[in-house]
């Protein structure tokens, strides 16, 4: 009994072997070859698929991904990630090379959802609130423009004791973007000649806002 059991056995080994064998024979070994195509990095570098699902590796840095919000970008020669200052953030940065050691720059990013009966104009007036008085900010502190292959409404947040805030604003199906230059301790605030696009942090938004991808 137990020489027919082992008999039975081999039997099924040998044939199980055989199948491997022709298998292999048939059906040699072929080294994946992946598609030569590649995937623009926000920055303008390129990754090509790699491995056996052929995919696309993730962007090395400055370059960085916000899955849940579905954007990339790169992130400013200079700044590193800071901690998030409020619930509605989901990313910050703060400079590590400003001019003097009493400036500072930083960049937040927010996403706001849209309510069911409202639009993204009304969310974008209701969250764009002077930090100084607590009141939302005049319709003529809202301007438009282009950056890379988005528009944005552009709003002057606050600007008060040595703190210029501009927000850019990006809105979407169902909820709204911003991000905020925040430039601390500027000597010179109060001059009307003085052009928030050349201070630290507004400068390099402008430069992340310009390497954006996403909706």
């Amino acid at each position: 009994m137990k020489s027919l059991f082992f008999g039975i056995l081999l039997i099924i080994i040998l044939g199980f072997g055989g199948l491997v064998y022709r298998n292999a024979v048939e059906h040699p070994f072929q080294p994946i070859v992946c598609p030569l195509d590649a995937e623009t990095c926000p920055d303008g570098t390129s990754v090509s698929r790699t491995g056996i699902s052929c995919s696309f590796p993730a962007c090395p840095p400055p370059n960085t991904t916000l899955p849940d919000i579905s954007i990339a970008f790169a992130v400013p020669d200079g700044f590193t990630a800071a901690a998030l200052p409020d619930a509605a953030s989901v990313a910050a940065y703060e400079s590590t090379t400003t001019a003097s050691s009493t400036s500072a720059a930083d960049i937040v990013i927010r996403r706001y959802a849209i309510a069911a009966s409202s639009t993204a104009l009304t969310t974008i007036q209701q969250t764009a609130i002077n930090t100084a008085s607590g009141a939302p900010v005049g319709v003529t502190a809202f301007s438009s423009t282009v950056l890379g292959n988005h528009r944005f409404t552009v709003v002057s947040i606050e600007r008060f004791e040595g703190i210029i805030d501009t927000a850019y604003y990006l809105a979407r199906s169902s909820d709204v973007l911003r991000f905020d230059a925040i430039d601390r301790n500027v000597a010179n605030w109060t001059d009307p000649n003085l052009d928030p696009s050349t201070l630290p942090a507004y400068a390099a938004l402008v430069k992340l806002l310009t390497t954006l991808q996403g909706q």
